[in-house]
């Protein structure tokens, strides 16, 4: 119902619009005081009054609306307007006083200069208002184009974003890779198994628009367990989840990053004081996401961490989360921590 509503939206706004006109209009003839109620009268007055303003109307919303849009020439306009307009008033003006009176000059309201000017007038405001629905309709799809191009850009963008993730992720783990098999671990073909799981997740869930807190969460452990395979398990990594993760939907590959560069720049085996603190707090409306880290030795104060991943998410955040998010980090000498609040609602 809702769809043939929308595909038809414009002939019911205008059929909305002439029941309230015949509406009124039946009110104000049966109202009239000091004369009989008559039903013939009645129906042939408001024929022939909305007959005839629907003419004026249509003429002028199809076909000398139209000419000015293109041309935008409003003394051309006038002009074409005016003369049928007035051959139209001047038939319905000569129907109703034949069909009242037969011409007689019996009602002699019909026939004077105040009766003239008040179908003029009245037909003339509807007239006006019929146009004007026009340009309400206009704006209304101009508005639709708008942000449908707006959603495809934006959804463009995000696609965008989220191609970059997928390689940055991978370039990183194929380091990791290297590392142990020029090492010669024997937890390589754990890590490469690990590896295909996580990039199954990457080609075929992080595809939809949201999906399952619970999925992104298996994901960040297998993350964390090539880590600790990388490091031999030689850093305290905590990873804490609270609440409930059931139905909870979120966008994809929004945490994985904040991981990636605690990792990558708070931990290294040649620090025996490394470490790195994840949480997930989950509640009814919010999921506060913390990832702390210590600072590398080696790295110095204020220097770029971001790379093009922190700038990624952080665009991914405005795209996906408007107004829905608040990220804080704070960086000291002794660790780095980054909070993210989502709204989960």
């Amino acid at each position: 119902m809702s769809a043939i509503f929308h595909r038809n939206r414009v002939v019911f706004l205008h059929l909305s619009f002439w029941c309230v006109y015949v509406s009124f209009l039946l009110f104000q003839i049966t109202s009239r005081r000091g004369r009989e109620l008559d039903l013939e009268r009645v129906i042939t007055i408001a024929t022939i009054q909305t007959t005839f303003a629907v003419i004026a109307s249509y003429l002028n919303y199809f076909i000398f609306l139209p000419r000015f849009l293109r041309r935008r020439n409003v003394w051309l306009y006038l002009l074409e307007f005016i003369v049928p307009f007035s051959v139209v008033m001047i038939v319905r003006l000569t129907l109703e006083r034949y069909f009242i009176d037969g011409l007689s000059g019996t009602e002699e309201y019909l026939y004077t200069t105040r009766f003239v000017v008040f179908v003029i007038t009245t037909n003339f405001f509807i007239v006006v208002f019929v146009a004007m629905l026009r340009f309400a309709v206009d704006w209304l799809e101009f508005e639709a184009k708008k942000n449908e191009v707006e959603n495809e850009k934006l959804t463009a963008e995000l696609n965008f974003l989220k191609a970059q993730i997928n390689p940055h992720f991978l370039f990183n783990t194929l380091n990791n890779l290297y590392y142990l098999a020029y090492s010669k671990s024997e937890n390589t073909t754990e890590v490469i198994a690990k590896l295909s799981q996580m990039m199954r997740y990457m080609i075929y869930d992080s595809n939809h628009p949201k999906v399952l807190l619970s999925k992104e969460i298996e994901y960040m452990r297998n993350y964390i367990s090539l880590e600790r395979l990388r490091l031999n398990d030689q850093i305290p990594i905590k990873f804490e989840v609270k609440g409930n993760t059931e139905n909870v939907w979120i966008t994809p590959l929004i945490f994985i990053t904040f991981l990636e560069n605690a990792f990558k720049h708070g931990v290294s085996n040649s620090n025996p004081k490394a470490w790195v603190n994840i949480a997930i707090d989950l509640s009814d409306h919010e999921c506060i996401y913390t990832v702390e880290n210590s600072r590398s030795t080696e790295q110095k104060d204020g220097s770029e961490k971001s790379g093009i991943g922190l700038q990624n998410v952080k665009r991914r955040l405005e795209l996906s989360y408007p107004e829905k998010y608040k990220l804080v980090t704070e960086d000291t000498r002794e660790k780095y921590l980054v909070k993210l609040n989502l709204s989960i609602r």
